[in-house]
This record gives C-alpha cells, sequence and structure tokens, in this order.
C-alpha cells in the first residue's frame, strides 16, 4: 500500500469513528496531538513510504504517552457505570456501610440510595456526622467522572407539620440540597453537573403499607446519570 492510500484510509477511519462516538474537540484535540507526534518521531522511514517497524522516537516524545489517557488522573471517567457500580460497593464493604446504601440501575443511570435511618434523624434535613465518611467514600469514586449527577430527596407517605417542614415537600427538597451542599463544600464538583430535587412520597419504590417499605422509601438518591438521560437535561 501505498503512503498516499495510507493516509487516504487513515483520515476516512477517523471521520467514521468521529461520526459514530460524537467524540468532543478535545479528545480530537488530543488525537491529533498524538497522531502528530506519532508522525514527527519518524513512524515512516526517512525518504520511504512504507511504515518503520524501528523504535525511532525522537528525543522529547514519550512513547507511553501517546496511548495514555491526556489527564491519567481521571482514567477511570469513561467507566461504564456497571464497573462505576462494583466499585462503589467496595467502598461501601470497607466501610461496613452495605445496610445503609442500596446501589441499582434504571433508565437515568447508576442509582445509589441513601437510607435515612442510616443518614437523617426522623423529620430532620442535617445529615449524622456518622454518615459524612460514608458520603464521602462515595463522592471520591463518583468525582472522577464526567457524569452529571442529581440528587433527589424522598419519603414515605407519613404527613408532617412542623415549622420547619410544613409538608414532605420541604422534607425531601432540604434533605437534597444538604447533601448537595455538602458534597459541593467539600469536594471540587463543578456547580454545573449537580442539580437537586425533592419528590416528597410521590416517587416511592415500595409499598408504604409496612415498616420495611417505608424505610425503603424515606431515602436521598445520588442519581449518576447516564449519558441517555444527561440528554434530556436542561443545557
Amino acid at each position: 500500500m501505498s503512503y498516499a492510500d495510507f493516509i487516504t484510509l487513515l483520515f476516512a477511519f477517523f471521520v467514521t469513528l468521529y461520526a459514530i462516538s460524537q467524540v468532543d474537540a478535545k479528545k480530537m484535540t488530543t488525537l491529533a496531538q498524538s497522531m502528530q507526534a506519532a508522525f514527527d518521531s519518524r513512524a515512516f522511514d526517512t525518504g520511504s513510504r512504507r511504515l518503520s517497524l524501528s523504535d525511532g522516537i525522537s528525543p522529547g516524545v514519550d512513547q507511553q504517552k501517546l496511548v495514555e489517557p491526556a489527564n491519567p488522573a481521571i482514567a477511570g471517567a469513561d467507566l461504564p457505570l456497571q464497573q462505576v457500580r462494583g466499585i462503589v460497593q467496595q467502598r461501601l464493604v470497607r466501610e461496613n456501610s452495605l445496610d445503609r446504601v442500596r446501589l441499582t440501575q434504571d433508565r437515568r443511570g447508576l442509582v445509589i440510595s441513601l437510607s435515612e435511618a442510616g443518614f437523617f434523624d426522623s423529620g430532620a434535613a442535617t445529615m449524622k456526622g456518622a454518615s459524612l465518611r460514608v458520603l464521602d467514600a462515595i463522592a471520591e469514586t463518583v468525582l472522577p467522572m464526567p457524569n452529571r449527577v442529581r440528587i433527589e430527596g424522598h419519603t414515605d407517605n407519613t404527613p408532617i407539620h412542623t415549622g420547619q417542614f410544613p409538608s414532605n415537600w420541604e422534607l425531601s427538597t432540604a434533605r437534597a440540597t444538604q447533601v448537595i451542599a455538602y458534597l459541593s463544600g467539600r469536594f471540587p464538583f463543578q456547580g454545573s453537573r449537580l442539580s437537586a430535587a425533592g419528590y416528597g412520597e410521590h416517587r416511592p419504590v415500595a409499598k408504604n403499607d409496612t415498616a420495611e417499605g417505608r424505610a425503603l422509601n424515606r431515602r436521598v438518591d445520588l442519581v449518576v446519570l447516564s449519558e441517555a438521560a444527561e440528554r434530556q437535561e436542561p443545557r
């Protein structure tokens, strides 16, 4: 194959790859820089149109860096949500906190449910001090990901009427915003990645006719949005 044919095929390949995966401009820039570095490092023999099989790397060009992610610190950012779920579960096992957190996946993405009993006093929105270590472990796993995170507060159907919380709407929303305030204050989450919502008793995950069901419904969900769910979010 001639040099010109190879370049034509290479160009067509990357155009197709771009159309399929919708790679963003930053990734394309990194790819272009890597390709340029490869050609500058004599990927082709001097005066030849054949690919070089030698290690002809010019000074200052690191072979390993040509294939490593541009930012190794966020290498886990492209992990599928199923893998991230496994990592979070391992952290929870180390914290001995699996009884306070439920992990599920649905059309929204990865749902990390914090039980009321493990994180809040009944009828209160302030988080328990002992629960913060668990929330830290979750945040440290989710932080390197590019996905948006929606914090959703939920209650059971038992009415609440206090001076601070006239209804379950206020209680569920206050709990969600308390979690978001903690995450944004302690970790460098971009504000555009986080959002809060309060659903009161109107989106239960279990029936409210048993104590066990009501306990499941009293929760705050950290939803790591999937790409499909993110496309439905306001821009």
